[in-house]
């Protein structure tokens, strides 16, 4: 386990969280290549804490740790196409990884916990969307102990094979010896990707010191338990095999992903393709993305030269690192109005080359699920969303799901005298393509519409009625697709008392509200995940029992035991 943590310590102040990674830059990770099978060591740099106050011992980790793993993986599919496994194991002796470390855990504020889990989260299931669409196919290479956070690496991986050597292990002791529960998907990937019988699942998250070896592997907690003399060469079995399957081109040329550029002042972050503007005093950001400009690329291997200057990829990428940093660094700025500007024509234009060959081009295949790791990350953000569409938006298709990714839309009936863009005298449509229809599926399985008409699955086929044919707000309003459709004399004073009225209300309430009318319907593996086993994380991390001065969570290495408060609630 990691260094046992004081009693107490004091939170680190203000952090700006930078998420900015590269290989060449990395310390906690190394990426070797063999063929086309690729090497991920973890090797965690003790004095690499990505804030001060504890030590990285044993191979835990933390947020810095996840940054870059979550580089390594973008990477891997982007620039590596010749990549179809991918072996994750750790580059020391006898410790694969002792999970989320516990100074860091004792030490942190509330929020920051939360999203250190949200986002170990999303880097997991990043790695199981690049082993179903990517055809890289994660293999974990458990050489040591995997304990916490550490199997829970691991349980992202597709395979898993332990080393039978007496000493290795797998565990999830976060309930007996923090008070805290395994909040990255251990629960639920146990029983729900594992299969592991829900009585052994019992079992294994009370007991300490983990399973080992063959009863591991009968458990169903590993694929293969493997002695120490076999082990490397079952996992380049594996990891060949795995590789054989995947169709990913053997000699395709990998994209590079080259540092965004981004100007940031108190006011905002502006990039080239989207910006957030900051209204402190309101608790709100108002978030535009802006469409494509300048030609199309009509062919592949136009597309394929752009690389990381492709307006889809370009986009994705500044609003994924635009998303991290806001929940990150602004805990405050609560409210997120969603915009976009530009052609609608434009927008409809690239879309229709990722429909075209999304199925046949890995490179076209690899931005559309970008994108839709992207959204659902929307999806997952405790903050309000409110879409206003105007004059000069551009709200179609895949772009249109930013929209509908929000708890309110807001449309103009009309266009406003002081728009910029009242010369046109154009007012804003919106435009439903076949991707709003599957494209970008949520952590739900069901597309955002789905969600949208839960239960009425008449009026999503109704819908289908409407492809490509722009939408003006009347109309709009009348199938359901926007809250409200005030007119010019209405519009300023109703998104400012909407937007007041939400900035006046608890924030928590707020987040428990939001996170309940976003996931209606069925539940997945991954809505139980940042559904039910998240908010009980947090929960218990407020309470006494974990994180009070006597708590399991500050107790933990100190030899006092901690004192629970008995009373089940």
């Amino acid at each position: 386990m990691p260094e046992p943590a004081p009693a107490q310590e004091p939170q680190p102040g203000p952090v700006e969280v930078s998420f900015d990674a590269a290989p060449d830059c990395y310390r906690h990770w190394r990426l070797r290549f063999d063929g086309d099978v690729a090497w991920l060591l973890l090797d965690v740099d003790e004095q690499g804490g990505i804030v001060p106050g504890y030590e990285l011992k044993l191979n835990s980790y933390d947020l810095g740790v996840d940054i870059e793993l979550y580089d390594a993986v973008q990477r891997l599919r982007f620039s590596h196409p010749e990549v179809r496994s991918v072996v994750l194991t750790s580059g020391k002796d006898k410790t694969f990884c002792a999970g989320a470390n516990i100074r860091m855990l004792a030490q942190s504020s509330h929020p920051w916990k939360v999203n250190f889990c949200k986002s170990t989260n999303e880097t997991r299931n990043g790695i199981e969307d690049a082993t179903e669409n990517s055809g890289q196919t994660y293999i974990a290479a458990i050489n040591g102990t995997a304990a916490g956070g550490g199997y829970e690496l691991a349980l992202a991986c597709d395979e898993i094979v332990l080393a039978d050597d007496g000493s290795s292990a797998v565990a999830l002791p976060e309930l007996p010896l923090l008070g805290v529960l395994p909040g990255t998907g251990g629960l639920t990937r146990v029983v729900d990707k594992r299969g592991v019988r829900k009585d052994l699942a019992d079992v294994f998250a009370t007991t300490t010191e983990g399973v080992k070896g063959r009863t591991a592997a009968s458990w169903k907690l590993v694929d293969e338990a493997v002695p120490r003399g076999r082990f490397d060469q079952a996992v380049r079995k594996r990891a060949a095999a795995a590789a054989d399957r995947s169709d990913r081109p053997r000699a395709a040329r990998g994209v590079d992903l080259p540092p965004l550029e981004r100007t940031v002042t108190p006011d905002g972050i502006r990039y080239r393709h989207v910006e957030a503007v900051f209204d402190r005093p309101g608790g709100i950001v108002t978030i535009t993305v802006f469409g494509p400009h300048g030609d199309v690329p009509e062919s592949l291997e136009r597309i394929h030269a752009l690389g990381a200057a492709f307006w889809p990829l370009a986009m994705t990428r500044e609003l994924d690192d635009l998303i991290l940093r806001l929940r990150a660094n602004e805990l405050e700025l609560g409210i997120w109005v969603i915009k976009t500007k530009g052609e609608i024509d434009g927008a409809l234009a690239f879309e229709r080359i990722i429909a075209e060959h999304s199925g046949t081009d890995w490179f076209v295949n690899e931005i559309r699920h970008y994108f839709k790791r992207v959204l659902k990350r929307l999806d997952v953000t405790s903050r309000s969303l409110i879409a206003l569409i105007e004059p000069g938006s551009c709200f179609a298709g895949a772009l249109l799901e930013l929209a509908l990714a929000c708890d309110r839309q807001y449309m103009l009936d009309g266009s406003l005298e002081d728009s910029e863009f009242s010369e046109e005298g154009d007012p804003a449509p919106i435009l439903l393509t076949e991707s709003n229809f599957g494209a970008f599926p949520m952590g739900n399985g069901l597309t955002r519409l789905e969600s949208r008409f839960y239960g009425n699955e008449a009026h999503v086929a109704r819908l289908r009625d409407e492809l490509n044919r722009p939408l003006l707000a009347a109309e709009a309003l009348e199938l359901g697709l926007v809250t409200f459709a005030p007119d010019d004399i209405d519009w300023a004073d109703e998104v400012r008392i909407a937007l007041e009225e939400r900035a006046s209300f608890s924030p928590d309430a707020l987040t428990g509200m939001e996170a309940n009318h976003r996931f209606v319907g069925p539940e997945t593996m991954e809505t139980k995940i940042f559904g039910r086993l998240t908010a009980w994380q947090n929960w218990i991390f407020n309470r006494p029992n974990a994180a009070g001065e006597t708590g399991a969570l500050r107790s933990f290495g100190t030899g006092r035991r901690p004192t629970f408060d008995r009373k089940r609630v």
